[in-house]
């Protein structure tokens, strides 16, 4: 067949076939119903394709037998071309199909060497009436090619040393002359690089491990991975990976038992490949069947267990509703401390606190510091006093009640400070005008309660006081000491925020106890009122009343 058009499978189709690209439509195979010649059937021999403008043969097979029914050309082969030839004597007639197949693959191994030879030379060499020529080409390029690698001797090619960039089409031209006539053909040859022979093919199970647990879970859908590797063994590929339930493949268990194989790396023709067994509706009793995963090429075959562990469900309703409970919980507590954390505190202190009078040897609870002659004179004597005396039970020192006539002022100042466990300075904007008696108090009780630590200080706010009108030991004290702002008339009722604020700052004393001081102070008046003062017995007339 010299000078074929387009239409019949050319070398471009091969190309493209072996760059993953679509061929083109092949020729169908006629079939004429009136035709007295018999089906003989397809015969798939070397490749037939012929590129425009050289030359191609067939050879008709001599032995064929007559089929009973018209044969089809397979799917996977919508690729190959179609040429009918017709064989006919007196006596019979067939009808014969060759088809085109793809390129001629050859392997070789990497670090390796291997001898291309020409395909179809043989029959050039038969019918030429001389030596036919032959001509390498890859990638575009003729023979030499850029290294010393590959190796044209005579019709052959060799290659010395198989590497990676080397894979691809390989295409020989041969010329040869018949009748007078210069003739050429082409031929392909696809070379693929595969792994050294010497390196070790036997099929391995990567996945699962000796130790890997699967967790599954009753009545859902479970996954069991395996992933093998599978060696390339030449001229024997193959090789499968499986599954297998208590000794039984999978074609011979239920539906909801299915496999599913994919090739995760292809390294030279050398596979990993993860086949993954789905069960769907995971019940109970697959728990005690036994799951293995295998893997077999023609060197070996390995298998491996996977193992499972029931997944242990956790209460999500009964954990749910605990913990919204207990954040329910804090959040009242939180809420309830925030509202309420000076009665809490009270309470704990009337629970849990230690009385001080039995731990020291002070006489006083408070000692009351104020400016003289003015508003807060009135407040301290008519309600402070009051009520830390006569509600709460405290025993509380003012300098001009409780001190003796005729001794010195400093000396009973730092006297009466010292015996005390509060200081109580009120703060107002006479504080630091009106005399020296309130300053000398002040100076007294801050340097007590730096040395010793026996005494503190309370701030008692009552009125706005600008810091600037403030005297320079309170300024530099304020950091350190409580302050407790009066409210006028929100702060009258004990159970004002005032006074559970002070409450706090003063020492722990019990309501049960109020009575009792009440009683003791009546009694002082009573039996020794000739060694007090007539403004001090006024005082303590007021007391007792």
């Amino acid at each position: 067949i010299k000078t074929l058009n387009r239409s019949q499978t050319s070398i471009l189709d091969l190309i493209q076939r072996g760059r993953g690209r679509t061929p083109r439509t092949p020729l169908p195979l006629p079939v004429h119903s009136s035709s007295p010649c018999a089906t003989t059937g397809r015969v798939q021999r070397g490749a037939v394709s012929v590129v425009e403008g050289e030359v191609g043969w067939l050879s008709c097979p001599l032995f064929s037998h007559p089929l009973s029914t018209t044969t089809h050309l397979h799917p996977e082969r919508r690729m190959c071309l179609c040429v009918v030839l017709t064989r006919c004597n007196k006596s019979s007639c067939s009808k014969i199909a060759i088809l085109a197949v793809a390129p001629i693959e050859d392997l070789i191994p990497l670090q390796e060497g291997k001898t291309l030879d020409c395909p179809d030379l043989q029959d050039a060499t038969k019918m030429s009436e001389s030596t036919p020529k032959v001509q390498w080409y890859f990638v575009c390029g003729w023979y030499p090619f850029w290294n010393s690698d590959r190796e044209q001797k005579g019709n052959s090619l060799q290659v010395h040393l198989m590497m990676e960039q080397y894979q691809g089409l390989y295409y020989c031209r041969v010329q040869y002359q018949r009748r007078n006539q210069t003739l050429n053909f082409t031929r392909s040859i696809n070379v693929t690089a595969i792994l050294p022979l010497s390196l070790p093919k036997e099929p391995s199970i990567m996945n699962p491990t000796n130790d890997q647990i699967f967790t599954v879970k009753t009545g859902t859908e479970v996954r069991l991975v395996c992933r093998g590797q599978l060696p390339f063994v030449l001229d024997k590929p193959w090789r499968e990976i499986w599954w297998t339930v208590d000794g039984k493949t999978l074609d011979k268990l239920p539906d909801r038992f299915k496999q599913i194989n994919r090739v995760v790396r292809d390294h030279f023709r050398d596979l990993t490949i993860e086949s993954i067994l789905v069960i769907q509706d995971f019940q109970s009793q697959d728990m005690k069947r036994e799951f293995y995963c295998s893997v077999k090429n023609e060197r070996g075959f390995d298998t491996r267990r996977a193992q499972l562990e029931e997944e242990v469900s956790l209460p999500t309703v009964e954990l749910g509703c605990g913990l919204g409970v207990t954040l329910l919980l804090m959040l009242i507590l939180f809420v309830v401390y925030h509202a309420f954390w000076l009665e809490l505190l009270l309470l704990y202190r009337s629970w849990f606190g230690t009385d001080e009078r039995h731990t020291d040897d002070k006489e006083f609870d408070v000692y009351i510091s104020y400016a003289r002659n003015s508003e807060e004179e009135q407040f301290v004597l008519l309600t402070l006093r009051r009520v830390l005396e006569n509600e709460l039970g405290y025993s509380v020192c003012i300098f001009d009640r409780d001190s003796l006539p005729g001794g010195t002022i400093t000396d009973e100042t730092l006297s009466f400070v010292a015996r005390s466990r509060r200081l109580l300075v009120v703060v107002s904007p006479g504080y630091a005008s009106q005399g020296s008696q309130a300053l000398l108090e002040l100076k007294a009780g801050i340097d007590t309660m730096a040395l010793a630590g026996h005494l503190r200080v309370i701030l008692v706010q009552y009125k706005p006081v600008r810091r600037k009108g403030w005297v320079r030991e309170l300024r530099r004290a304020r950091v350190a000491l409580a302050l407790v702002r009066w409210q006028g008339d929100k702060s009258r009722e004990l159970s004002s925020r005032f006074w559970k604020r002070l409450r706090v700052e003063l020492p722990v004393r019990r309501v049960s106890n109020v009575k009792k001081s009440t009683a003791m102070l009546a009694a002082l008046l009573v039996f020794t009122p000739e060694s007090i003062s007539q403004q001090q017995a006024n005082v303590f007339i007021s007391v007792a009343l």
